[in-house]
């Protein structure tokens, strides 16, 4: 930013533009103008510019592309211009010019800044295609042309919700390949018994494939609340101009810049809001669609804090499976070995929770007809979406692909004395109380004490402490306990 300003002032090479507060020097070579000037002169402050986010830019690319196409069939626009202006925006579209969106993302103004960035780079490049010298005001003017009959309060929105809409699509994608591991390996752990636990207690027997499915069926869920999320933000204000009212829109323009907009931006379902007021001044639609994403966030961190567990030791932990390993985990003890995928994954959920807190506070503090922050939660919203993109295809390929079962850890699900649950329809639960406690304070197997005591012969036993048999439904367990009740009634 500092080099920019010393071209600005000091290089012969530049040209002037002018604005309300006067006119400044720009780089000759520069299609940004005099606002874009002024905007990196006052927010470096995350040093993160707009073309950072391709996605954002190629989304105020299609917005201004869209108004061009229907204020030229409206007559408002001049057929060349509204040509050179498509022109320049499918340019932008395509990946060029993204090194001149280079106002900083955190910004004043509710994205004007954004939006004028956007307008003097398509105007510039307008003029060039037209055979002009390299400006954004002249013939093709940044407000007059490229912004015609919109507002910032309505382009910026909206090109966050497109921008985020292709981010949701891509999280699907992942999350699909996440959920296709997880039951392949479900499928491939079916019949592997372990050792399941309550409140970090031993519990009943479960299946190793029996944990792999439960955790995909909790993210085929989130995968639902993608397509959720993409639905609530499907809606968008384009003609409610400044504050929702269509000042300076033609009526017929909002319906052509809507079939435009589904046209460029290839998203079908986009719909106009039914109150452009209330959807220009309210941000509710990014808390709920942010929530939504929290909640993934909330069940991929649980996922792997299990992963963490039950890889734990390998001598003092569970160390019922085994994680890939990836790299030393430590620098002083040799041989150690971390969980650091799913460590990473657990971090990036966090941050996921902490951007979704800062969108809902920054949706909460519009005031009146329009919200000054949604630079904030376009932001926050980005972010989350990178560290979820990135993050889990991380996880399911250097991670959950590589996970197999510790033979030796499992083995302790037939010392259980969780099994003696299983015992409760037949000999009651004060009796089976009974057995648990002395197995613990013994070490000895439940079955080798009720042998014992006499309660059950050997075929039922073995009928009843199958652990293969625990982890389904039964439908025979209460006729094991008829049979038994009516032997004891007959000795």
């Amino acid at each position: 930013m500092e080099a920019m300003n010393t071209t600005t002032e000091n290089s012969g090479d530049y040209r002037e533009e002018s604005d309300l507060l006067g006119t400044r020097k720009i780089p000759r070579d520069a299609y940004w103008g005099v606002q874009t000037l002024r905007a990196v002169e006052n927010f470096g402050v995350s040093l993160v510019p707009l073309s950072n986010y391709t996605k954002l830019v190629k989304a105020l690319a299609m917005v201004k592309k869209a108004c061009a196409l229907a204020n030229k069939d409206l007559g408002h626009l001049r057929e060349d211009y509204a040509d050179a202006i498509v022109q320049a925006c499918d340019e932008i579209i395509e990946g060029k010019l993204h090194d001149q969106f280079c106002v900083d993302v955190f910004q004043g103004g509710a994205g004007t800044s954004t939006n004028m960035n956007a307008n003097e780079v398509i105007a510039s490049r307008a003029n060039e295609i037209l055979g002009y010298p390299r400006n954004s005001q002249s013939p093709i003017n940044a407000n007059d042309h490229v912004n015609m009959s919109q507002s910032t309060n309505d382009v910026y929105p909206t090109a966050i919700k497109i921008a985020t809409i292709y981010g949701l699509d891509e999280l699907s994608d992942v999350l699909g390949q996440l959920i296709v591991a997880l039951d392949d390996k479900a499928e491939e752990y079916k019949d592997v018994l372990k050792l399941g636990r309550t409140e970090m207690q031993d519990a009943v027997p479960i299946t190793l494939g029996q944990e792999f499915a439960a955790w995909s069926g909790c993210l085929k869920r989130d995968l639902l609340r993608i397509g959720a999320a993409r639905e609530v933000l499907k809606t968008h204000n384009i003609g409610a101009t400044a504050i929702g009212t269509s000042l300076n829109a033609d009526p017929h323009y909002i319906r052509l810049a809507q079939k435009y907009l589904r046209e460029v931006t290839g998203i079908h379902d986009l719909v106009t809001a039914e109150n452009l007021i209330d959807d220009t001044q309210n941000s509710d639609e990014f808390v709920h669609a942010s929530g939504l994403l929290r909640v993934l966030a909330a069940n991929l961190s649980k996922i792997c804090h299990d992963l963490i567990l039950l890889s734990s030791g390998p001598v003092g932990g569970f160390h019922e499976i085994v994680l890939p390993a990836v790299q030393p985990g430590s620098s002083i003890m040799p041989g150690k070995i971390n969980p650091v995928i799913p460590e990473m994954m657990i971090q990036c959920a966090y941050m996921v929770m902490g951007h979704d807190n800062v969108i809902t506070l920054a949706a909460q503090a519009g005031q009146l007809e329009l919200n000054a922050f949604e630079p904030l939660i376009a932001y926050n919203f980005f972010q989350a979406l990178k560290l979820l993109r990135n993050a889990i295809p991380i996880l399911t390929e250097k991670c959950i692909k590589g996970i197999g079962p510790n033979p030796k850890g499992l083995e302790v699900v037939y010392r259980s004395v969780g099994l003696v649950t299983a015992l409760n329809p037949v000999i009651g639960y004060k009796a089976a109380s009974r057995i648990a406690k002395k197995a613990l304070e013994t070490g000895r197997p439940v079955r080798e004490i009720v042998l014992e005591e006499g309660l059950l012969d050997e075929r039922t036993l073995d009928e009843l402490l199958s652990p293969a048999r625990m982890t389904r439904p039964r439908e025979d367990v209460f006729e094991i306990a008829e049979r038994e009740r009516r032997e004891r009634e007959h000795q």
